[in-house]
């Protein structure tokens, strides 16, 4: 298996009636955020304010097949709260910031940022084939209801370059943190072009 780091903020909107908003409760409202896309990106507007900004720190995982390719087989992140950044000079590279400090000590980035959940793959619940992907905050919140599964629905190449990862928008199929989640602002994640034969392990 290859591993690419990658950093990624997220916006995440509320499912309707969630009752825990807002914690753990350092975060701070965002009900006023935009998401504002640069020209090229074709995501759907979202529907409702979001609930918290945040950014996931992690990696994206790949297979390799014997043709030599590199397939996606999901990613695991951990997901921290930079609502409290959003309208502030840190906020627009927040994500070069991060990045930064997790190349240097990946360590040190829990103790800067306020951390929320967890990001990774489970298989996909609805059909049991395939994997979809899982914000889980029950830890932090302390409400077993505080994860969303979703499903892709639109994406768009990274306007940075393709050696970031796509910006996607997908909804909830389940749970009930979040009815919308939009990545956005992705810097790395993107594997090499081909398969290298090193030592004669391939993976």
């Amino acid at each position: 298996m290859f591993t690419s780091t990658l950093i990624a903020l997220s916006l995440i909107f509320p499912a309707f009636g969630a009752p825990y908003h807002h914690q753990p409760g350092n975060s701070c409202d965002v009900s006023q955020a935009k998401l504002v896309l640069p020209p090229g990106v074709n995501l759907p507007p979202p529907s409702e304010p979001p609930t918290y900004i945040t950014v996931g720190v992690g990696t994206q995982n790949y297979t390799c097949s014997e043709a030599g390719n590199y397939t996606s087989v999901g990613a695991v992140a951990s997901i921290f709260d930079i609502s409290c950044l959003y309208g502030t000079p840190s906020f627009d590279s927040i994500q070069d910031t991060v990045l930064a400090a997790w190349e240097k000590s990946p360590h040190d980035i829990s103790h800067e940022l306020t951390l929320l959940g967890e990001h990774f793959f489970i298989t996909n619940p609805i059909t049991g084939t395939g994997i979809s992907p899982k914000w889980d905050f029950t830890a932090t919140t302390g409400n077993p209801e505080a994860f969303v599964v979703a499903n892709g629905t639109a994406r768009s190449p990274a306007p940075t370059g393709s050696q970031d990862v796509d910006w996607l928008s997908l909804n909830k199929i389940l749970g009930k943190l979040a009815d919308e989640v939009y990545r956005t602002d992705t810097r790395a994640g993107q594997p090499p072009a081909s398969v290298r034969v090193l030592f004669h392990t391939t993976c």
